[in-house]
């Protein structure tokens, strides 16, 4: 495409503010993303590499996901390039275009007002001048991935690779290097499949707020940078009234896309290709990328290619949850991708532990998906010194159970457990236990991944009870992956429970290794969780002992502490069956956090029912504990424990970190 485009007359944008929220991105990317009638154009051009595969739904269906992705079930992704520079997040080149927004805040007092100093300025201050791709790679490859992948480019339409088509690129700019050739490379060198992160399709209308102008102030009416049509080569020229989705309904801009991307997958012949959304423009446009992808990989690589997006495929790609997870096991292959921390450099992040990749990886693989995983870079290209000794704490944590990782495949049950997390995106930060055990298999072989190490120094697994008459579930052998002494064993109608040895290996889990005849999964009875009393008679109502009740409500963790939470919906609500053997007064309080004024709560203890407003915390993992005074439980036996909200008409969100009931003096 040329560097600069022409359009006709002169467009209003003052209803452009926040379209593209977070929730209103992802609603979206439902099934069937339908598009407005396009604007009056030329035929689109959609040249594919000749081959088995073309632009149809119908000639789609001839693509089986090839083995080298099933077996690798591990990636580590570089969601990387120039919105790491400021060291402040992700979005930060729409963001610091909102007035008012911790962004534009940040931006204004290091750099100056976007109406001189805009994102154009922000883009040669990465340098990368520290990146070493091949050490990298080594240290990727050491800590268990099977595959990486580059970003190609994000929604800031900054190219990572050697454009002709685009000079704002990493080779005219900031680390003069072609940054996807140079990952290329390392990964060949270390025999990794390579691929490459496209976030270009949304940059269209992401874009538009650096058209903008402050509501407020000395410089009100004044506009961004991105107004400039001598900059539309970055911001992209004005988008027509009404193209505020996800995906934009030019298309200019659609054919634009397909060039672009195009030129990229015919020059680097990856061996995976992401866009961050669903199948680009839902419509023959991505669809004839798909193709081409296939087709250049069958051509150049003599294998197939994997195309992954945020749309269900059946069986035609990859489908990708963001910070999610498949509900079960899905017959198509799927994939998860995530971050440690946040999706570009932030320094006032946490990173996730150790412990959180394990599970995350160990139940994604037992339900038929992959962990894409994004390592988080600093502008220079170097790690924090936390997450090399997270590399080196994974890479022998692989190196001792990664047999019940790669080239496995789903058993007939993908797990069992008291934890019963549903799918979907952004539905993560579950907290597992030893109770919770994930299934896989390989040839004959039954691996049992307990997503830690028991107290008692034992193993209970229902899912292989012994079979009575039938002549199911015959266990031959049980072997402890990373432990050379012999494992005792019984196997009842409750299930086979596993002895194991005193000396406890890991933190992370406990993986067996199970040989047997006619394994399949025994029933299990849904069992009650009772919450008991300590041993100073107060019960604690806490997240991982919750039912929830709803779609979206689930058990989370908020910096390192569990928690209910993704409870903005109001008439989804949480509860808890305790025994009681004392009767008597209690005193009950809760632990919340939120964000939002007027957050009001009701907690019911058997008949009673108190009302409660949340503080504002002020952050999601700052938590306050509220009083709500005294309750009455006249008899022994059962009590139900459940916290609504107050007015679902009127809720506002809070995280529930736990509820207490204290034996009242």
């Amino acid at each position: 495409m040329p560097a600069t485009h022409c359009i006709t007359g002169c467009l209003s944008l003052s209803g452009w503010r926040a379209a593209l929220a977070w929730l209103c991105r992802f609603s979206t990317l439902a099934v069937g993303f339908a598009l407005a009638a396009p604007l009056a154009a030329p035929a689109m051009d959609l040249p594919v590499t000749p081959g088995k595969f073309t632009g149809t739904m119908e000639s789609l269906t001839n693509y089986t996901c090839p083995d080298w992705f099933r077996d690798a079930k591990f990636g580590i992704w570089a969601h990387w390039g120039p919105q790491a520079v400021p060291m402040e997040g992700d979005w930060y080149a729409r963001m610091m275009y909102q007035q008012g927004s911790k962004d534009y805040q940040d931006h204004l007092a290091r750099w100056g007002h976007p109406s001189t100093n805009g994102w154009k300025d922000i883009i040669p201050l990465w340098k990368a001048e520290n990146w070493d791709p091949n050490r990298l790679m080594a240290l990727y490859k050491k800590a268990g991935a099977r595959y990486f992948v580059s970003m190609g480019s994000h929604h800031d339409d900054f190219f990572l690779w050697n454009s002709p088509l685009h000079s704002w690129n990493a080779v005219n700019y900031g680390p003069h290097r072609d940054v996807v050739g140079d990952w290329q490379k390392a990964a060949k060198a270390e025999g990794l499949p390579f691929g490459v992160s496209e976030h270009l399709g949304a940059s269209f209308t992401w874009f538009q707020d650096s058209h903008q102008a402050d509501k407020t102030g000395p410089l009100a009416g004044v506009p961004y940078d991105g107004a400039n049509s001598n900059n539309w080569e970055l911001y992209h020229f004005p988008a027509e009234p009404g193209d505020t989705g996800w995906y934009s309904n030019n298309p200019r801009w659609q054919q634009q896309w397909y060039n672009e991307i195009k030129d990229m997958v015919d020059r680097y012949h990856p061996d995976l290709l992401y866009s961050d959304g669903a199948v680009p423009f839902g419509n023959e446009v991505g669809l004839s990328q798909i193709a081409n992808l296939y087709n250049v990989s069958l051509a150049s690589n003599n294998r197939l290619a994997v195309y992954n997006c945020k749309q269900p495929s059946d069986g035609r790609w990859v489908q990708d949850y963001e910070r999610g997870v498949n509900g079960g096991i899905n017959p198509s292959p799927w994939q998860t991708d995530t971050s440690i921390g946040d999706w570009f450099y932030n320094r006032h992040w946490k990173y996730q532990p150790l412990s959180w990749t394990v599970h995350m990886l160990a139940d994604i693989v037992s339900k038929n998906g992959n962990l894409l995983l994004n390592v988080v870079l600093r502008p220079d290209g170097t790690l924090d010194p936390e997450v090399e000794d997270m590399l080196g704490q994974l890479a022998y944590w692989t190196s001792v159970n990664g047999e019940a990782i790669y080239g496995t495949r789903p058993w007939l049950r993908f797990g069992e457990g008291p934890l019963r997390p549903k799918g979907g995106a952004f539905k993560e930060n579950f907290v597992y236990t030893a109770r919770d055990i994930r299934f896989t298999t390989k040839g004959k072989t039954l691996y049992a991944i307990a997503l830690g190490w028991p107290a008692d120094g034992q193993i209970v697994i229902k899912s292989l009870a012994g079979g009575g008459d039938t002549g199911t579930n015959r266990i031959k052998r049980v072997e402890l992956l990373g432990y050379e002494g012999k494992l005792a064993f019984t196997q009842s109608l409750d299930g086979l429970t596993v002895q194991l040895p005193e000396q406890k290996l890991s933190n992370l889990t406990c993986v067996l290794r199970i040989t047997g005849s006619r394994l399949v999964p025994a029933p299990i009875p849904v069992e009650e969780t009772l919450v008991t009393p300590d041993a100073q008679g107060d019960f604690r109502f806490s997240p991982d002992s919750a039912t929830t009740h709803g779609e979206n409500i689930k058990a989370e963790e908020q910096g390192c502490q569990a928690d209910i939470g993704f409870w903005d919906h109001g008439d989804e609500w949480v509860s808890w069956t305790a025994r009681v053997d004392r009767p008597g007064n209690y005193q009950l309080s809760t632990t919340t956090a939120t964000v939002s004024g007027g957050a009001e709560y009701a907690v019911q203890v058997g008949g009673q029912t108190v009302t409660a407003t949340a503080p504002v915390t002020g952050g999601w993992d700052k938590t306050a504990e509220t009083s709500l005074g005294t309750v009455s439980i006249p008899q022994a036996g059962k009590v139900t424990v459940s916290v609504r909200a107050r007015d679902a008409a009127t809720w506002k969100a809070i995280n529930l970190f736990a509820v207490k009931l204290t034996p009242a003096p």
